[in-house]
């Protein structure tokens, strides 16, 4: 690169780095405020508080990465306008192409970024929150759950145990699960423990029954049972059974779906939204860099013509950004959409490219050339 692209590329990356780390820090603030009760009421550590917290940031990342290009892109090139060197490099002889490549080369950077992130991070670390929340819910039973005290493990199921045995088993356990509509089922053992089988937890229980009260019948069903394994992973909002969710998959696995698996039936639309939009994902981060670049690309000598592209450019990034999400959830429900994902940001790169290189030629008048004229 010459001196003025290390000079752009420079200033541009140092932008995009700031921008990105203060919004990346400002909603990871506020999402790890709402997992503060794993420090009070459920007595993890700092680090592991820590830990689950910055397993977000992959899917921050996916987000806003493509926003901090953009707003790195205004940034510069505004300030290059405010002190004319675009007009300055645009009176030299450099076209808006060649004004453009050290911008493009920091958006393909960024794009490659995202697209690292939305197809493999993304994915392996909501994996690794699944298995981590499960670790943490084995641990309130194990370790912080007290002696004849209620918990609430989830919405609807409620665990107690009369007293704590050798090897920290738990004994006169009493469950309660509420979850289903139509169904409540108790459960009491004599004694119990969690059991660590690979990556899931169980809370494993011996000699007792189970009692299903199905609403609208008087008499309820007993089942007695010698020994119950009952699979943690089902509690809590981030882990909802032992399926996988679409966004805990990696994509590997999303393109070689199990058709005879009846949670993939179910959610076929759920999967396929998820597939595409971690390959669309990237798109943005080139579309809304090339948006900035259209902005701002030429030169402009008054602050007013400044604020009115930028106005107009943040529109079409909100708006864009914004009918990208709606064609995903289009997808969850109808698979024709899936075009729809791929159409819009790629609508957004044309419209931007057209900007760049034909708008200015666009209505412009041939000035009339003038003949000499005659002494008399």
């Amino acid at each position: 690169m010459s001196i003025v692209d290390r000079y752009i590329f420079k200033s541009g990356l140092v932008a995009f780095v700031g921008a990105l780390v203060a919004l990346t820090g400002v909603i990871w603030v506020t999402q790890a405020l709402q997992q503060v009760d794993l420090l009070t009421t459920k007595g993890q550590t700092l680090l592991i508080f820590l830990t689950l917290t910055s397993l977000t940031l992959p899917s921050l990342v996916v987000i806003i990465a493509p926003i901090a290009v953009f707003f790195a892109v205004i940034s510069v090139l505004n300030r290059l306008n405010n002190d004319s060197e675009v007009v300055v490099l645009s009176s030299s002889g450099m076209s808006p192409a060649r004004l453009m490549r050290p911008i493009l080369i920091l958006i393909v950077s960024v794009a490659l970024l995202v697209g690292t992130m939305s197809l493999w991070a993304m994915p392996a670390s909501f994996r690794t929150i699944r298995d981590l929340v499960t670790d943490v819910r084995a641990d309130i039973i194990t370790r912080i759950v007290r002696e004849g005290q209620f918990i609430t493990l989830d919405q609807g199921f409620v665990f107690h145990y009369r007293e704590r045995g050798p090897n920290e088993s738990l004994r006169g356990i009493f469950i309660q699960d509420r979850r289903e509509p139509t169904q409540i089922n108790t459960y009491l053992a004599e004694s119990g423990a969690t059991i660590r089988s690979g990556k899931e937890n169980f809370l494993v229980l011996e000699k007792g029954s189970i009692q299903r009260q199905t609403r609208g019948q008087a008499d309820p069903a007993m089942v007695s049972f010698e020994r119950y394994a009952i699979d943690l992973t089902q509690f809590g909002a981030e882990a909802e059974g032992v399926p996988l969710k679409p966004r805990e998959r990696s994509t590997m696995e999303l393109f070689n779906l199990d058709m005879a698996d009846p949670y993939v039936i179910a959610n076929y639309g759920r999967l396929a939204a998820d597939l595409h939009d971690r390959f669309a994902t990237p798109l943005y981060a080139i579309v809304f860099g090339l948006i900035g670049f259209a902005a701002l690309g030429q030169p402009r000598t008054t602050r007013q013509g400044r604020g009115a592209a930028i106005a107009i450019a943040i529109t079409a990034v909100v708006a864009l950004r914004i009918a990208g999400f709606g064609a995903a959830a289009l997808v969850t429900k109808s698979l024709w959409a899936v075009g729809l994902v791929y159409a819009l940001p790629l609508a957004g790169l044309a419209g931007a490219l057209v900007v760049i290189f034909g708008l200015p030629h666009f209505g412009r008048r041939t000035a009339p050339r003038l003949q000499p004229v005659e002494a008399r």
